[in-house]
Parts: C-alpha cells; structure tokens; sequence
C-alpha cells in the first residue's frame, strides 16, 4: 500500500474538490479555516485517504498528479496549463531516450513533464537566464520528483546561444516556453539533429506569426503546424447532462515543426502542394456532383 511519508507534498481535497497543497513534516500541523490537524496524522495513512480536522471537516489526502501539482505549487513564471502540458510531449514526440533542449525553465511545469516523457535514459538540458525562478523551479522539481540526475539546468540565455554538451550530440527535440522564440529558431537549427523536432509555446496571433516566419527563413524546417487547445469539462448529474458554464479556453499557440533536407518542402513546395490540394478538393466535389 502507498504510503504518504514526511516530506512529500500532498494535497487536501474538499467536498467541492477544491485541493489545498501542503508539504507534510513530522511534528508540525496544518491550519484551515480555524481547524486544524497534526502532519503526524497524515504520514503513514494511505494515499486517498479521509481525514478529519479538529472541527469535524472531513478531506481527502491525496498526492497530485503532475496536472494537479503545477497549478498548486510556487511559481516565479506564469505555469502551463495542464491541457497544454500534456499535448506538447506528444506533439514533440518526446520518448524515452531523448534527449531534449529547452527553454526557458519558468516554474519548472514543462521541464517535469520532458523528464517523464525522456525516462532515466534520456536527457533534459534547460535554460534559464532569471536566478530566481530557476531556483523556484529546481525547488519544485525536486518536492514533486526527488533528485533528478539527467536533468542539467543552466543559467544561460538561448536567445544568445545554445551550446551543446561536452559530447557534442545534438539534440533530438528542442522545446521553447520563451516570449521571443523567433530569435532561437537560428540557433536551434544548428544543434537540432536531422529529423528533430522543434516546438514552441505562445500566447499572441504576432507571436506565431513570427515564430513561423523565422522557421521558414530558415529553410530547414518543414511540416509546421501552429494550433490551440480548448477544454471544455460537462456536467453529468443523473440525466442532467450539460457543458459547464465555464472553460479553459485559449491560453496559448503551440507550433511544431520538423527538421528535414531541404528543397521538398520549400515555401514554392508548399504553394505547388496548396494549389494541388486546391484541384484535388475541386475534383472531389467534382464527383461528388456527378453521384448524385
């Protein structure tokens, strides 16, 4: 059975499913709403547990999942919504092995997602040029994670510059949490390995329309996608069945794009492929008209 031990960070959970996250320590108590309960409660129960504070309010012991914990845990930088998190591992197609480049830190939320994703096989290089929220994330990375032997954070700037490692190996995926992210495009290419992957989050319209002009600059890159994530959670209560009121709706622009040899997927290229794309959906309708 799992255990919550002295240490750890936890979260306690009302009613209402509103969580309150705590980092549990021998000897110590926890406050809420003038109740009250000892740690020493806490540690040792099972995960998922129900406790009761001092003044009869019963809640859940829980340890958050990774979404749960990034929305609750300090921050210096704005955190990912949990929606995007989780799509932009599998847009980068991070897998175990990669070895991956970001930037910048922030909060450390995209960060303990490419290490899940890269595995103890695989590698996270970081970038962070701000001393304070590079030590806020390390600081959350490791109540959430333990020590992280393949994560390398640096305090350097990637709009400069990205270095590879001693080893000279490029990287397989480069991922950007950055204002500017035009300005690494240059950059990434040259530590980018063929084939690799380049993805970026933004949160304005002239953000991607930048991004995606410097990665055409460049030649390089080809099959670039730009899109956004909506979440819209329902309300099912007996056969009330109904959307929320409210959503999570745009937070940002996530654009992916691929290292290939150039030539095939050049700006002509893809006029020639749009205009193609043009006489086959004309010809579609076409035969559509004629079967009917």
């Amino acid at each position: 059975m799992s255990q919550l031990s002295s240490g750890e960070r936890i979260h306690l959970v009302d009613k209402k499913g509103r969580q309150h996250a705590l980092t549990l320590k021998a000897s110590e108590t926890y406050q809420f709403s003038g109740q009250t309960i000892a740690h020493d409660a806490l540690i040792g129960r099972p995960d998922g547990t129900i406790v009761t504070l001092s003044g009869g309010k019963k809640m859940l012991a829980l340890r958050p999942t990774l979404g749960e914990y990034v929305l609750k845990m300090p921050r210096g930088a704005q955190v990912l919504y949990p929606k995007d998190l989780a799509l932009m591992p599998m847009w980068a197609d991070i897998y175990p092995g990669a070895r991956v480049f970001e930037a910048g830190t922030g909060s450390g939320a995209l960060t303990m997602a490419l290490l899940r994703a890269v595995g103890p096989r695989g590698l996270v290089v970081t970038y962070e040029i701000r001393e304070d929220f590079a030590r806020t994330a390390l600081t959350n990375i490791d109540r959430y994670m333990g020590p992280v032997p393949n994560l390398v954070s640096l305090r350097k700037n990637a709009y400069e510059a990205i270095e590879l490692l001693d080893d000279g190996v490029p990287f397989d995926r480069v991922v950007l949490d950055l204002p500017e992210p035009w300005q690494v495009v240059p950059n990434a290419v040259k530590v980018l390995r063929s084939g690799g992957i380049y993805l970026s989050f933004v949160p304005t319209v002239p953000q991607v329309l930048q991004t995606v002009e410097a990665l055409e600059r460049t030649t390089v890159f080809g099959m670039l996608q730009t899109f956004e994530t909506l979440l819209r959670t329902w309300s099912v209560q007996g056969r009330s069945v109904r959307p929320d009121h409210r959503m999570v709706a745009h937070s940002g622009f996530i654009t992916v794009a691929r290292k290939v040899e150039p030539g095939l997927l050049s700006s002509t290229s893809a006029q020639e492929a749009d205009d193609e794309g043009l006489h086959e959906n004309a010809s579609d309708q076409a035969g559509e008209e004629r079967g009917q």
